[in-house]
């Protein structure tokens, strides 16, 4: 698994999981990006040796502080992205979404800081 944008999907997905739970178990990643669970063994498998989650002896994957720092700017990134689509292209919450999840892996840094700068300019919350 050297697919950047799959390494951000799944990192992104385990942070989630855990904010709401705590951690995550594999059935829950497959379920929510819709691959099977060998898939996700193999991805996780991945991030564990990137030393970017733990994975505990009945399948509770956690995030290490590394992976917690990396998938927290990918969420941020995709929340302000979607912010930006709402507001700027006036898209539905649920396309703005799906379309930031589309293009939150190739914006660069620059791009990310003028969508920021564009969102406070118009008093528009982050």
């Amino acid at each position: 698994m050297n697919n950047n944008e799959s390494m951000e999907m799944y990192l992104e997905t385990v942070y989630i999981l855990e904010s709401n739970h705590g951690h995550a178990h594999g059935v829950e990643i497959a379920k929510r990006l819709g691959v099977s669970k060998p898939s996700v063994t193999k991805a996780i498998k991945y991030l564990k040796d990137q030393e970017f989650v733990n994975m505990q002896r009945y399948g509770t994957i956690t995030l290490t502080e590394k992976g917690r720092e990396l998938s927290e700017k990918i969420y941020n990134n995709h929340h302000l992205i979607e912010r930006f689509l709402e507001h700027s292209l006036q898209l539905s919450s649920e396309q703005a979404g799906i379309n930031a999840c589309k293009i939150e892996h190739i914006l660069s840094d620059e791009m990310l800081d003028a969508i920021k700068s564009y969102l406070k300019k118009n008093n528009i919350d982050l």
